[in-house]
């Protein structure tokens, strides 16, 4: 079966389990684990932020960044396709007492034009608008990066606004891979930074909140409060610091591939598919004939998994277990459904 529902499903590679086995571990609840502790020092730095948390998953490193940002009746703004937003089950409301407020921005991104009549909170009847999230790339927005530009420009306004900004960086590795920006200049637009160890870099469990000292030490309070305390984590440190160093690299050969797949499609008369928003490894495209699960069922028959992502669009996530033996034979049965 050839998996490109998410780039979730790899599985530890032989070395990378070798590199958890020689993890030297402690109790992290006490501060003990001396892999994760150099670990998050290592990520922390090298996005220019004061300190790191490792957390199980990119949800507990935003919702903990909602936490500290922000106080119960705040609100906090987002485009209508981020993730914290669709696919992290109301925790911002359960768990901080926040208010999202949804903006159209443009294949997920935020703009200065959605942004500048936003705020709220100069009456006693409206909620404090606190935060800016910002989803870099963008899921729901087919893999989109945000530019430098675009970053200063709405780092300029908050800073006039006296607004926080948060970045989901959950494919962050990639947004870098496609846009060249140095990590440290993330660091410099954001108030706080999620990462993600277990998408494309291919780790199997694992994120990083990144901020301040003081923001770190609090985050690190609410995360034992919800769970989030774990144990010997080095354990996991460790395939995460092993995917960051030999794997980063290899992420533009995932972008390669989707764009030969999506070459395919665009020159197909069924399928359809925007190849000017296809920048990393997702693959956002359309049925035009047909429903999406159509589409996906016949992709099945011929030993190929992709997701739904509305009622005709399909999504393909590439990461370091696809093949380019894999990519012919999704070119050659899309081409087949696409005629």
């Amino acid at each position: 079966m050839i998996d490109l529902r998410s780039d979730t499903i790899t599985r530890p590679t032989p070395k990378m389990l070798e590199a958890m086995m020689n993890a030297k571990v402690g109790d992290d609840v006490f501060g003990e684990d001396e892999t994760v502790n150099v670990f998050q020092d290592k990520v922390a730095k090298m996005f220019g932020m004061e300190s790191g948390l490792f957390v199980p998953s990119g949800t507990m490193g935003n919702q903990l960044a909602v936490k500290v940002l922000t106080e119960p009746g705040d609100e906090i703004l987002i485009d209508h396709k981020g993730h914290i937003f669709n696919y992290e089950t109301g925790a911002a409301s359960a768990l901080s007492g926040v208010q999202v407020r949804i903006l159209d921005g443009k294949n997920g991104k935020l703009g200065i034009p959605v942004l500048q009549h936003a705020k709220r909170g100069n009456f006693d009847w409206e909620p404090k608008t606190k935060v800016i999230c910002l989803e870099n790339s963008t899921n729901k927005g087919g893999g989109v990066c945000y530019s430098k530009e675009e970053l200063s420009a709405i780092k300029t306004f908050a800073d006039k606004e006296d607004l926080r900004i948060h970045l989901d960086g959950a494919r962050i590795w990639n947004a870098m891979t496609a846009t060249n920006i140095n990590p440290g200049f993330f660091g410099e637009v954001s108030d706080t930074i999620s990462v993600c160890f277990s998408k494309g870099l291919g780790a199997p469990v694992g994120s990083m909140l990144l901020s301040s000292k003081e923001r770190i030490a609090k985050a690190r309070r609410y995360r034992k409060m919800w769970g989030g305390g774990m144990r010997q984590v080095g354990l996991l440190a460790a395939a995460a610091d092993y995917a960051l160093e030999n794997n980063w690299d290899n992420l533009s050969e995932d972008h390669r591939r989707a764009k030969e797949v999506a070459q395919v499609i665009f020159d197909s008369k069924s399928l359809a598919v925007d190849m000017s928003n296809l920048q990393t490894n997702i693959l956002l495209f359309d049925a035009v004939n047909e429903t999406a699960e159509s589409v996906l069922k016949k992709l099945a028959e011929k030993g190929i998994q992709m997701i739904p992502f509305g009622p005709k669009t399909i999504r393909a996530t590439f990461h370091f277990e696809i093949t380019d033996e894999d990519v012919e034979q999704v070119k050659a049965a899309l081409a087949e459904i696409g005629k």
